[in-house]
């Protein structure tokens, strides 16, 4: 049994800072590894880092598929108003919709997760 449960939640786009979507899903990786519960979710403007990074060429796509057992998705509203939604779902990942349309931060909070944003 794993000690520690983690949500990671990337906002950021992946046209703002790359780093930063880079340190999400390393530490999300690096949890993983060490066999911790870990959930990751793309939401707001980070629905575009999931666009991105699901293209084979982006130097940061085998970083993103080591976690597919761990990604949840993307919020659903966000991927529709960013016009991604099809490049998401055509990868294979799902779109979240739990909190009247949008990803829920909370239920990550309820399931006893420590979020960490970025």
């Amino acid at each position: 049994m794993t000690e520690n449960k983690i949500a990671v939640v990337i906002y950021e786009p992946i046209s703002g800072d790359m780093s930063r979507v880079y340190r999400g899903l390393k530490i999300a990786a690096e949890f993983a590894t060490s066999g911790d519960d870990v959930a990751v979710v793309f939401d707001g403007s980070g629905v575009e880092s999931l666009a991105a990074l699901s293209d084979s060429t982006h130097p940061l796509h085998p970083l993103l598929e080591s976690l597919r057992d761990n990604v949840r998705g993307a919020c659903s509203y966000c991927a529709g108003s960013h016009k991604v939604a099809h490049v998401i779902t055509g990868s294979g990942w799902s779109l979240r919709d739990e909190a009247g349309g949008e990803v829920s931060i909370r239920e990550l909070a309820l399931e006893g997760r420590q979020i960490l944003n970025f």
